[in-house]
């Protein structure tokens, strides 16, 4: 029996070598990261490849590539760490919610939204060390690449769990300056004679959509600059390039001084995109992750 726990003990830590050196993108990185010199990590990942009979990783002197079979490794090995971490953190968790929180959130949102509200949140829970990541890609909470996800818009099904946390409206904004050189749309179909700028990912609309009286339509539009945050767009928009039409929390504080103004709300269609936490739902769901989402929902509520 004893045995087969240092076995079990051994897997696992060498799924944590693994997924490190994948990580960090080398040996010498991940031998740093866990206090292990880099010929310990490559024996280590050496006996998990002979151990399955496959090759995990395309080892070169610049980086490390995953094999199709390292990919599916890496995933497995991943959502097992969280597993183990999970089944600890509910022993621990009994008593004051505590462990690591890794927080995953778009840039413009999490900087404005999420982050002002962390300092308030690890005093209340001091034991909890809170791990953000902001960027405006996707992470898999089911592989294990985070616990929390702060997402907008229409939900993929899965089986995670989603709690609403609050929802913003859209907004076309451009600033005084660019009003009074190029002249303020009156109409939607006015928005051809102006710079739109846009955004640049895959589920960007490419329309605006508006609404006249009972009628609903969208109008496409053009313009020389994109991004993929409504923060730079409404950055751009206020330095006089252009028009924008981004979430209103990202300009809230530039529509209140005046340094953007709204334009065409007689035909905003009020379009609202909610905002969700996403995370592994369940009896098992750590009091880090339950707590968390639990002081987001009040909190963003209460700013709504």
């Amino acid at each position: 029996m004893n045995a087969k726990i240092a076995e079990t003990s051994d897997r696992a830590r060498a799924m944590e070598v693994f997924t490190v050196a994948v990580t960090e993108g080398s040996f010498s990185a991940a031998g740093r990261c866990l206090g292990l010199t880099p010929s310990a990590v490559s024996r280590t990942i050496d006996r998990i490849e002979t151990r399955l009979g496959v090759r995990l990783l395309l080892r070169s002197t610049r980086a490390l590539a995953l094999t199709a079979e390292g990919e599916a490794y890496l995933r497995a090995a991943r959502r097992i760490l969280a597993d183990l971490d999970d089944a600890e953190q509910v022993i621990a968790d009994q008593g004051a919610p505590r462990g690591r929180l890794r927080v995953s959130a778009a840039q413009a949102h999490g900087r404005l939204s999420i982050v002002p509200l962390l300092g308030d949140f690890v005093r209340l829970y001091p034991h909890i060390l809170v791990d953000i990541s902001l960027a405006d890609r996707l992470v898999d909470i089911a592989a294990g690449q985070a616990d929390v996800a702060i997402r907008f818009g229409p939900l993929a099904d899965s089986p995670l769990t989603a709690r609403k946390l609050g929802e913003s409206r859209r907004v076309i904004i451009a600033s005084p300056a660019y009003l009074a050189a190029h002249g303020t749309p009156r109409v939607p179909e006015d928005l051809h004679g102006h710079n739109c700028l846009n955004f640049n990912f895959r589920r960007a609309e490419p329309t605006w959509p508006f609404r006249d009286d009972d009628r609903e339509f969208t109008l496409s539009v053009q313009g020389n600059i994109e991004a993929n945050n409504g923060e730079t767009l409404g950055q751009l928009a206020a330095a006089g390039v252009g028009i924008a039409r981004v979430g209103a929390f990202s300009i809230a504080d530039q529509i209140a001084s005046g340094a953007l103004v709204p334009v065409l709300e007689d035909y905003n269609p009020g379009d609202i995109e909610a905002i969700h936490a996403v995370f592994a739902g369940g009896a098992n769901t750590p009091a880090r992750v339950r707590v968390f989402v639990d002081f987001l929902a009040e909190q963003l509520g209460r700013a709504g």
